[in-house]
């Protein structure tokens, strides 16, 4: 499903007023959790209208700086960032979620804060460079899923300035452009004969996605079994089909007493929950 979710900017002022550490991202989670009959449930926990930043600092060449906001009904995130020679990079991620908000977890067994830390799979980024990601990307620890996009971060900003030098993601990176057959409009040639118009060829139908087999297990018991071919179809600007291809769909989830968790997660941005 599509869930509403809030971007956030966050712009953080030097002694002298001027911008040290500027980051602009959307992101939600997805996060399992028992439930007081022992059963495992998975919600979504997005950003809400309300953000605040305390504790965000600048950083400098001893100290990492630090992204950190705070959302919803006591939950946080934050990220420090590292200083290395010519380059910057996220080290670690960490999220506390509160499972007293009954809007998100409304029969958690366990209740107050939990805490996640997770180490930042990015790569460096040159001092002075902006890093931008369009297109989404997560990464999993323990029963939580984080997910971002749309995330525009530049540490240890220079004069006050957010770089207009851009480092992208592989995702927002774009490919090499495909090879342009010759047509009559750009072939130069000396013939006079009439070239008919070459048949029009019918649009290539979307395959059938192919069937996979997604298993869980409790022990060494299997308790969720699934054999199916998956697409999706999505509609946004254009339509978009989307075959899982089982082969690189990687299988996880829960099994509880009476309700039994299905996370497929195909590599590529794509997670769906049964």
């Amino acid at each position: 499903g599509f869930f509403q979710s809030y971007a956030v900017e966050v712009d953080i002022k030097d002694a002298s007023n001027a911008t040290c550490l500027y980051a602009d991202w959307m992101m939600r989670f997805l996060i399992t959790y028992e439930s007081n009959n022992g059963d495992y449930k998975t919600t979504t926990l997005n950003l809400s209208s309300s953000v605040t930043h305390n504790g965000s600092v600048c950083g400098n060449d001893t100290q990492a700086a630090l992204l950190a906001v705070q959302f919803g009904e006591g939950h946080s995130w934050s990220m420090n960032i590292t200083k290395n020679n010519e380059t910057y990079q996220g080290d670690f991620i960490t999220l506390t979620y509160n499972t007293n908000d009954t809007a998100a977890f409304p029969d958690a067994k366990r209740k107050g804060p939990v805490t996640v830390l997770v180490k930042d799979p990015l790569h460096p980024v040159q001092l002075n460079t902006v890093f931008v990601c369009h297109h989404s990307y997560f990464f999993e620890a323990e029963n939580i899923t984080q997910i971002f996009w749309n995330v525009t971060v530049q540490a240890f900003v220079q004069n006050g300035t957010v770089s207009k030098k851009e480092s992208r993601c592989p995702a927002d990176r774009p490919t090499s452009a495909p090879t342009i057959p010759p047509t009559i409009a750009n072939v130069t040639t000396a013939s006079t004969t009439t070239l008919s118009p070459a048949p029009t060829s019918a649009p290539k139908p979307v395959e059938n996605p192919d069937t996979g087999n997604y298993s869980l297990k409790s022990g060494n018991k299997t308790c969720f079994l699934a054999t199916v071919g998956l697409q999706l179809n999505v509609t946004q600007d254009k339509p978009l089909l989307i075959n899982i291809n089982p082969k690189t769909t990687v299988a996880d989830g829960a099994c509880g007493n009476t309700t039994a968790t299905l996370k497929l997660n195909d590599g590529n941005s794509t997670l769906i929950g049964f």
